[in-house]
Order: C-alpha cells, then structure tokens, then sequence
C-alpha cells in the first residue's frame, strides 16, 4: 500500500517572527493527530527554514534517533556531548539522545538555511548519548541505523533515470527536489509516500533531476 502525502498537506509550525518556518509531516507539538503518531519507526520529518541568525536555542532530547539532512545553506550545531559542528548539503548528521542529551541548532551563515530533521524511535531506550557525521555520503553507501532498524538510502537521480524502492516491511520516501513519478502517483518536492510491505515499487524522474531521502525499516 503506497499513502503519498503532499507538502500542502504538512502542519505548519516555528516562529516566523524569529526567522524560523517549520513544516511537520506527523503529528507534533501543539498540533495532535492521533492518527498520524508515526510510520514504522519515523516519529517525524520536520522540514526547517531558518533566515541568517536564526535558531533553536539549548533544548532537551531523549530515546530518540534524530538524524539531519540539508538542503541549501549551513546548519552549526553544538550539543552537551561536546560536540560541535557545521552541517553542509551532502553530510547525514546524526545524534543518539539516548538518556538525554541538550543541543543548539543555528543558521550562523549569511543565507537562508533549508534542513530536513526525522526522528526514529529507538528500539530500546535508554543508553548513553552519541553522534555521529558522515561528510558527502554517496548514492551507493547506505546510512545503516540499527538502533531504530531502519536504513536511509540518498538517491539522486538524472531526469528519467529511474530507481527501485528497497523492498521492505516499511519505506518512507521524501522528496527532496525535483519531480518521481512513484506507484502511479506523482510527488514534487516536499511531498513523502508512505510504503506497507514494499515489492517491486520503482521511482521514475521526471523533466529535471531528483534528490530522495528513502527509510527502509523493518516490521516493529
């Protein structure tokens, strides 16, 4: 079963007042659907806007995998493990609340910043915190995260090239840029499909290229 979801259709949260567009594709914060929780083990894909300047100041995580992609601009990052970084398009950034962690999330560029930010339930909470960067990951190399069971896949893909789904228990696809034709339906950037007991499911792009974010997870 293939249940797309289209960018109009996110919540729309943040605080544009303070440079910051957020746009939810679960059920988060103030806005409470109970019928949209999660999707396997994906408990949120929040796309972040945020003008130069802007940010998350210091806040709390915990049992929870939150990995970030970008899309245009820089993110700086610097959480209470002592890590800190900048996230450039490309890079897959994760961080392991695990029994707490607190970090700060900041556009210190001089650009609109664009980030992609899900968060997977862990399938065992608890542990101690950790993070992670893996600088320009590649079409071919799979981001494994056997602490949710679930895999992330980055397919980018040439106008008309086309590209098999990973066949699986549950496969969450996002649309990063450009246009898929996948199942019959067509996505446009923003827009997610939802897949149950994935088989033989091909993405198809269209008249530009395409970048997709693929979450192949296994039955909970």
């Amino acid at each position: 079963m293939t249940d797309v979801r289209h960018a109009r259709e996110r919540y729309q949260g943040g605080d544009p007042a303070a440079g910051i567009e957020t746009w939810h594709a679960f059920s988060f914060g103030p806005h409470y659907d109970p019928d949209n929780l999660r999707f396997g083990a994906v408990i949120a894909c929040n796309e972040e806007h945020l003008a130069p300047g802007a940010g998350f100041d210091e806040h709390p995580h915990s049992h929870t995998e939150i990995v970030t992609w970008v899309v245009e601009g820089e993110l700086t990052h610097r959480d209470s493990t002592g890590e800190e970084t900048v996230i450039r398009p490309g890079d897959v950034q994760r961080l392991s609340a695990a029994s707490g962690v607190r970090h700060v999330e900041r556009n210190a560029g001089d650009r609109p910043l664009t980030f992609l930010q899900m968060w997977l339930a862990p399938l065992e909470p608890g542990g101690d915190p950790s993070y992670e960067v893996v600088r320009g990951i590649a079409d071919s190399t799979p981001y494994a995260l056997p602490e949710a069971g679930a895999m992330l896949h980055v397919r980018r893909l040439r106008a008309g090239e086309r590209t098999a789904v990973p066949d699986a228990a549950y496969v969450y696809v996002h649309v990063v840029r450009g246009e898929v034709t996948l199942d019959g339906a067509l996505l446009g950037a923003g827009d997610a499909a939802r897949l149950t007991d994935a088989q033989g499911v091909d993405a198809v792009a269209g008249a530009s290229d395409a970048e997709l974010l693929v979450w192949e997870m296994a039955a909970k």
